[in-house]
């Protein structure tokens, strides 16, 4: 029986076509599904759209279009821009999905009756853009943090009491160090919010009418905190008013929550208080990624420094941002994104490091051996050994995957095809195709490098998949398993094609020209 894992993204908020900083979690959760897929997990992936509330109904009535017909329309271009870039979803879920709507009302009414939730008054700071009430001390110049300018609401609202738990979660968190990964954001709500007395939390809303209507008090809409969180288990068909489906059995708790640091309270405080109310498990972990700053700035659009995912695949390709993204955004900090970055990191570890080793591999096997392949396995006569380096580098990506390094781990692979080029330098492969001494010895370091070539497309599948396939086509290989890379020497000998380029070498001048023009356009 292979082991599970359930992995989440947050759900994207369909009011507006998401940036590359929306789309990076996509493509994060992404690599991590793929990689446990092919180390023997039995994966299920959600993401999906967050499709209620005031500011949709808003942004659809200034489009002159119902909220339903404008968040099908975001939905499902969040859908053709996540098929662009490879996310491998199994399922998306839309909380405009009759299911979603059954359960969340069923859920709601749990909590109602078992004296979680009760009817009380709201009255406080409303930012519409942030669809949250915000705190007086939180209030500079009128403006609330993300600059909107909040408005005072006062209305009948349900509230979800958050204290008979605080105790039972603060010792959750605290016993299991990893519920909450970096460990700086578990310091930050440790410190900033568990501490004190947890405020009940205005759970429906009276003033629009676009969501999910409590059905026992009408003109009551659920609010977002139970709709949206909801969803990862209402993607697994959880209500609780039937029993458990086979999936929620299956698949819950789920391994991985992965969120933006900037709703870390959401999931790590509210969404865990639900479900001890609903008396289910709570999540294995729940990471908060970093954001991607543009010349490390945040993205706005009042700025006008926003960068789009169609714009970049345009102007580079899939892989070299999904391979930009994945490499460069560390663990814990916030990263930074640019054109200038983008050129570099394409030109340096894509065309140079990893094209240029299959190039010139292929290139030499063409010009000394007619693109034959044989078998030779000699004892290693170069002080560096690529058979050591290959074997290291599964179990040093799995390290690193299994601790949600995926930046560490993707690196691994790119030292691996540095090894390689230097085991061309140290073995200088023309001068031993000049001496006739040498022929064995140069069929052996052309199998060396054809061999760890393979281990390369194969550990570049979770990152970036087109360019592992591209890679494993031009030398020939059809098994891409994981289990293939125990023992090296797998490569059978075999003629290879031509070789192709794999990235292109951008310059620089010419491609913010080019990319300037575009914009101007």
């Amino acid at each position: 029986m292979n082991k599970t894992y359930y992995l989440t993204t947050a759900i994207a908020y369909a009011s507006a076509i998401p940036h590359i900083g929306n789309v990076y979690e996509a493509i994060l959760a992404d690599a991590i599904v793929r990689f446990k897929r092919l180390d023997g997990y039995d994966v299920f992936f959600q993401t999906g759209t967050d499709e209620h509330g005031q500011k949709i109904e808003s942004k659809a009535e200034a489009n002159e279009l119902s909220p339903k017909t404008y968040v099908d329309t975001i939905s499902s271009e969040i859908k053709r821009i996540y098929k662009k870039v490879g996310v491998s979803y199994d399922q998306f879920v839309r909380t405009t999905d009759e299911r979603h709507i059954k359960s969340v009302q069923a859920i709601f009414k749990k909590l109602y009756d078992q004296g979680d939730i009760y009817l009380g008054e709201y009255e406080g700071w409303y930012s519409i853009a942030e669809e949250a009430f915000i705190l007086e001390k939180d209030i500079v110049d009128g403006k609330a943090p993300n600059g909107d300018i909040p408005v005072w609401t006062k209305e009948a609202a349900y509230f979800l009491r958050l204290v008979p738990y605080q105790e039972r979660l603060l010792k959750h968190i605290e016993d299991h160090p990893e519920f909450i990964e970096p460990e700086s954001r578990r310091n930050e709500m440790i410190q900033n919010f568990l501490k004190e007395p947890l405020p009940d939390l205005s759970v429906s809303r009276t003033s629009f009418s676009w969501g999910i209507p409590v059905e026992f008090n009408e003109g009551h809409i659920v609010y977002v905190w139970i709709d949206a969180l909801s969803n990862y288990i209402t993607g697994l068909d959880y209500n609780p008013d039937e029993p458990n489906s086979l999936a929620f059995n299956k698949y819950w708790p789920a391994d991985v929550h992965l969120i933006g640091k900037d709703i870390l309270r959401f999931h790590t405080i509210y969404w865990p208080i639900i479900l001890m109310a609903l008396g289910l498990e709570l999540p294995k972990q729940i990471f908060g990624h970093p954001w991607i700053l543009v010349n490390k700035g945040k993205m706005s659009k009042s700025v006008g420094n926003v960068m789009y995912t169609d714009d970049l695949v345009r102007y580079f390709g899939v892989d070299t941002i999904r391979y930009y993204v994945l490499h460069e955004i560390p663990f814990a900090q916030d990263g930074n994104i640019t054109f200038e970055l983008i050129i570099e990191r394409n030109n340096s570890d894509l065309a140079n490091t990893i094209g240029n080793l299959v190039n010139r591999t292929i290139g030499m096997a063409h010009k000394y051996r007619e693109g034959v392949i044989k078998k030779v396995i000699l004892d290693e006569p170069f002080e560096l050994s690529l058979k050591e380096k290959s074997l290291e580098v599964l179990p040093a990506i799995r390290k690193h995957m299994d601790e949600l390094k995926v930046s560490d781990a993707l690196e691994e692979v790119v030292k691996l095809a540095r090894s390689a080029n230097k085991y061309i330098d140290v073995s200088e492969p023309w001068a031993l195709f000049k001496n006739p001494e040498k022929q064995e010895l140069l069929d052996h370091v052309l199998y060396h490098l054809v061999e760890t070539i393979r281990f390369i497309a194969i550990t570049l599948q979770p990152f970036i998949p087109n360019t592992s396939q591209r890679i494993a086509d031009q030398i020939g290989i059809n098994d891409l398993s994981f289990e293939s890379l125990t023992e090296f020497g797998n490569y059978r000998e075999q003629t290879l094609g031509k070789a192709e380029v794999l990235f292109e070498r951008f310059d620089t001048v010419k491609k913010l020209e080019e990319i300037l023009k575009d914009r101007d356009e």
